[in-house]
């Protein structure tokens, strides 16, 4: 199994740094694609189980037709469309995504009227309002959305993957992030970076909740817990409460 990653710079994040496309070994049978879309460039992770063939697509912003064909190469099938908040960047290829698979789309549902006002995002952004799509799974503080395992045996290593929903607002008010301990990753949305934090100046946010969320969510997973964030390169839990300059002192 491998991972493709890939990252470039977004207005979403207070500071990056650009990298190559590296291929790193995973050493499980999980495939995990981080592909950045659209004009943001916001990391879309694709999550593929090679036993099952199912996937799990988180943050399909843009581009869906290079993510089905990705999902395709890998003759993955889509359980769950995860979105970690509803700005444009990373919910407005929900809809076609949908479309093409037949998956449900889970966010929470504090972030619904950021969705139900997309046209106000593509106006900012001065792009075409992408389709909409209902919302299927409310998600919550807790949830677990399980990949794989069903049919393939009782042991620890045939067991279901749990990819666990954490609440996580502050950059907006339904941000969530994924945390899947067999993996030992973190999705983060855009609640934390490298070296950064998710923006609180557009609607929803706010400075303190972020900085709650997480002291309270993130810092408490293990410290080698490596993070994808919505945005730019991936990092760890320890690196960032070390040197992130946004978490000094908790």
């Amino acid at each position: 199994a491998y991972e493709i990653k890939e990252c470039d710079w977004s207005s979403d994040v207070c500071s990056s740094d650009l990298v190559f496309p590296t291929i790193e070994s995973m050493g499980s049978p999980l495939i995990h694609v981080i592909l950045p879309v659209g004009m943001l460039q916001c990391n879309c992770s694709i999550f593929g189980d090679t036993a099952s063939k199912e996937a799990i697509v988180i943050d399909p912003g843009d581009n869906i037709d290079q993510i089905l064909g990705i999902l395709g190469q890998h003759d993955l099938k889509v359980k769950s469309i995860i979105i970690t908040h509803a700005h444009i960047d990373h919910i407005g290829g929900a809809a076609k995504l949908k479309a093409a698979t037949g998956a449900p789309v889970m966010m929470n549902s504090n972030d619904q009227e950021l969705y139900d006002h997309l046209d106000w995002q593509a106006n900012w952004l001065n792009v075409e309002t992408p389709a909409k799509t209902e919302i299927d799974v409310a998600l919550k503080d807790g949830d677990v959305v399980e990949l794989g395992g069903a049919a393939l045996g009782n042991s620890d290593t045939d067991a279901p993957r749990r990819f666990e929903i954490l609440f996580t607002p502050g950059h907006t008010q339904g941000s969530v992030s994924v945390w899947i301990p067999s993996e030992h990753k973190l999705i983060a949305g855009d609640t934390l970076f490298r070296d950064s934090i998710g923006r609180t100046d557009l609607p929803g946010g706010n400075s303190r909740q972020i900085l709650r969320s997480i002291e309270d969510k993130l810092l408490t997973l293990p410290e080698d817990t490596i993070v994808v964030p919505g945005h730019g390169p991936n990092t760890t839990i320890g690196r960032e409460r070390d040197r992130n300059p946004f978490l000094q002192g908790m």
